[in-house]
């Protein structure tokens, strides 16, 4: 539970929303996953290449470059089916993120809501009294 007093918590503001979990880091984590995992599956495209070349220097002769082609090919159809997945699943983490911080907000709206509801209900309640004499 943070201090109730938010004012008086000053620079330990960061520290004390990363012990309590108040802020979420995740989601801007993401975000360099998402560059880091890019960066692998571009490794492995040019892993790829790479070997479908020296498929096809290896050996002179059509049979090793008719062999070399359909290799990148394939190589590079999964890089790029790689890459849609990759995608999707630091968008869904994204998501799942801006969701959490979405009912975060609601929750606290609707707190806010409950307070201010009870507050006019026990005004009317000390008003009734004063009415009936």
């Amino acid at each position: 539970m943070p201090p109730a007093n938010k004012s008086k918590r000053g620079s330990n503001s960061l520290f004390w929303d990363l012990l309590t979990f108040d802020r979420l880091v995740t989601g801007p984590v993401i975000h360099l996953i998402y560059w880091a995992g890019l960066g692998v599956v571009v490794l492995f495209g040019f892993g790829v290449v790479g070997a479908a070349v020296g498929l096809a220097l290896k050996e002179p002769g059509v049979s090793s470059m008719l062999l070399a082609f359909p290799v990148m090919v394939a190589g590079l159809l999964v890089a790029g089916a790689l890459v849609l997945l990759w995608r999707a699943f630091c968008e869904f983490y994204v998501a799942i993120f801006r969701i959490s911080e979405d009912l975060r907000a609601l929750r606290q709206t609707s707190d806010a809501d409950h307070a201010a509801h009870r507050a006019r209900q026990s005004q009317a309640q000390q008003q009734q009294p004063q009415q009936q004499r």
